[in-house]
C-alpha cells in the first residue's frame, strides 16, 4: 500500500501529513500531528472518546479515514479556546463539577459544543441525545447535563 500527502484543516491551521489510506483520523491526530485531546477508547465507535467535530457535526475520528477529510474544517478539543481562554462551554463544565478523571471530558465537550452550535438553548433531552454516544464512568452525566445546559445562556 502506497503513503500518500493529505492536508488536513484541523483548528484553524493546514497540516500536510505522509500516510496510508487505511490510518484513521484518531491515528493521524494522536501518532503524527501528536494533537492528543481525542482519546482512543475502545477504537469501534462505542465509546466517543474520540469525537472531533468535522464540518460542524460530531464525528468519531477512530471510524473516520483521515483522507475521508481531507480539506474539511476539523476541531479537536485543542481548537475550542477563545482566544487565550477556555471556551464558556469549558467553563461550565469546570463550575458544574462535570470533570472527574478527563477521559470523556474531550467528547463530551465536542459533542456539546456540536450540539448548542445549533441550538443554543437546548433542553435536557437535547442534551442527552447529543452525548448518547459519550461514555462516562464517573460523573453519571447530571453534571455534564448541567453543564451544558447553562453554557447555552452564555
Amino acid at each position: 500500500m502506497t503513503r500518500q500527502v493529505i492536508t488536513l484543516r484541523i483548528n484553524g491551521e493546514n497540516h500536510e501529513v505522509f500516510t496510508y489510506p487505511h490510518r484513521t483520523l484518531l491515528e493521524v491526530l494522536r501518532e503524527d500531528l501528536l494533537i492528543t485531546g481525542a482519546k482512543e477508547g475502545c477504537g469501534m465507535g462505542a465509546c466517543g472518546a474520540c469525537t472531533v467535530i468535522v464540518e460542524g457535526e460530531a464525528v468519531l475520528a477512530c471510524l473516520t479515514l483521515a483522507l475521508s477529510v481531507e480539506g474539511k474544517d476539523i476541531i479537536t478539543v485543542e481548537g475550542l479556546k477563545v482566544g487565550n481562554e477556555i471556551s464558556p462551554l469549558q467553563k461550565a463544565f469546570v463550575e458544574h463539577g462535570a470533570v472527574q478523571c478527563g477521559f470523556c471530558t474531550p467528547g463530551m465537550l465536542l459533542s456539546s459544543t456540536a450540539l448548542l452550535s445549533k441550538n443554543p438553548s437546548p433542553t435536557e433531552h437535547d442534551i442527552k441525545k447529543a452525548i448518547s454516544g459519550n461514555l462516562c464512568r464517573c460523573t453519571g452525566y447530571v453534571k455534564i447535563v448541567e453543564a451544558v445546559k447553562s453554557a447555552g445562556k452564555y
